[in-house]
């Protein structure tokens, strides 16, 4: 695991952006998804502009309609002898995501079907939503519902549902190509720190570490939408954008234990896919292959875009008992899950940005390193590290393998390899032939 050293700043501003953005009661619309992406553009780096687009309600994007927008002003449930049982205000998993309003007084048994537990878990709130389909309920834990006595409960869903807009909001940082890698985060989660804000924690610091770059030769651009509808719209809206998508990832999930867990396009066999399963396995991690369930990958892998987009977690989705409840909270996330997800991303996109073909110049033969102060002036030492990579790079750099797929097969990380290559590159031992470089010349 990544040591403490390496990003103590990331740290802080990733913890930062989490603990702030915990408290507020999100959606697929409403003013929840606004505040959120003003928390994003207040931790983006100087030079990384924020842009928002806005779907009006009723507009169909594909198959799907943008529904009328969402907003709550407080929701509580008041008992038989006027203690309340449950209030929104306690915690934003209390409402079921997207509920109706409701003003009423309901007997136990009628407001039973509205209320919603776990009760293998039952300290623990789940989350529940019904965006497409007019309903309402509440969120509470099991040791509460079965202390409930019978009576007349009065209920308050304070919301309003009406023709509004769905917010999402992207960041392009402009590189030398006009090819793009796509990051993609939803935003639409209420308090819940795993399956959701990891993943605008850790996107926002990909935005500042490329941003620092002193060359980029590939275009990024991360989008924060709500889920689904959020990247539905934005796949409408940009038909002149999609081409130009060479390499993408869904990121979220990226704390809470376990391995880092990489999800393969629909074809797996894109440059990312390889990129990908390189970093996540030089660091003990897992490769699962596509299948058409999760999150927004779905939507970028759909036969009719086709795009090369896989995706990023740790423990996926359903597989961690803490998954769409309230112990998915800011304490079930650490600094150093964050910052090894960080750091793995971060090698990803350094192995899609560097990544080439190489001509070793000198091929009868091994060249004499040592004469050009590439090699121990001491003989009979063990090679190093360094020197193992550049051999490796030597012995297969013959105009069609790439960088990335010498380290495979040398069992070095990427970074190791490109290293060497730069050091061969300087002495004049090896050609890059950056026409067929695998980041620039792959299908989208």
């Amino acid at each position: 695991m990544t040591g403490r050293g390496q990003h103590p700043s990331a740290r802080a501003r990733m913890r930062g952006l989490m603990t702030r953005a915990y408290p507020i009661c999100r959606s697929i619309t409403g003013d929840g998804v606004r505040r959120t992406l003003d928390l994003v553009e207040e931790a983006l780096p100087p030079g990384a502009a924020l842009e928002r687009t806005a779907v009006p309600s009723g507009t169909d994007v594909f198959d799907w309609t943008v529904g009328e927008e969402w907003n709550v002003r407080g929701a509580w449930i008041d008992g038989p002898d006027g203690e309340r049982v449950v209030d929104l205000a306690d915690h934003t998993l209390h409402l079921v995501s997207y509920s109706t309003p409701v003003r009423a007084r309901l007997s136990l048994e009628e407001l039973l079907p509205h209320l919603h537990s776990l009760p293998e878990h039952p300290a623990w709130i789940p989350y529940r939503t019904t965006y497409y389909h007019r309903d309402w309920g509440f969120c509470l834990p099991h040791r509460v519902l079965e202390q409930l006595r019978p009576g007349h409960y009065d209920v308050t869903v304070d919301t309003t549902l009406a023709p509004g807009e769905l917010v999402y909001g992207e960041v392009l940082l402009r590189g030398e190509s006009a090819d793009e890698v796509l990051v993609s985060c939803h935003l639409c989660h209420p308090s819940m720190a795993n399956d959701n804000l990891t993943g605008l924690a850790v996107a926002t610091e990909l935005v500042r570490h490329l941003a620092a770059l002193p060359r980029r030769r590939l275009s990024y651009r991360f989008l924060f939408a709500p889920g689904t509808i959020g990247s539905l719209a934005w796949l409408s809206r940009n038909p002149g954008v999609v081409p130009r998508i060479r390499h993408g990832l869904v990121i979220t999930g990226l704390g809470g234990g376990g391995p880092l867990v990489y999800k393969q396009t629909r074809h797996g066999d894109r440059p990312v896919d390889d990129a990908a399963a390189h970093v996540v396995g030089h660091r003990g991690g897992e490769v699962r292959a596509y299948t058409p369930y999760g999150y927004d990958e779905r939507q970028f892998n759909a036969v009719g875009f086709d795009l090369p987009v896989g995706r990023l977690t740790r423990t996926p989705h359903g597989e961690y008992a803490e998954y769409h409840t309230s112990a998915d909270d800011l304490d079930f996330v650490t600094d150093d899950e964050l910052e090894e997800s960080l750091t793995a991303l971060t090698e990803i996109l350094d192995v899609l940005e560097r990544d080439e073909v190489v001509t070793n110049l000198s091929p009868y033969g091994e060249p004499q390193l040592g004469k050009r102060g590439l090699y121990p002036t001491m003989g009979g030492k063990t090679a190093s590290d360094a020197v193992m990579a550049m051999l490796w790079t030597l012995a297969y750099a013959d105009g069609t393998a790439s960088l990335l797929e010498i380290a495979d097969r040398a069992g070095l990380p990427f970074a190791a390899i490109r290293s060497a290559a730069d050091a061969l590159l300087g002495a004049g031992l090896l050609a890059a032939d950056d026409d067929c470089s695998p980041a620039l010349t792959s299908a989208g």
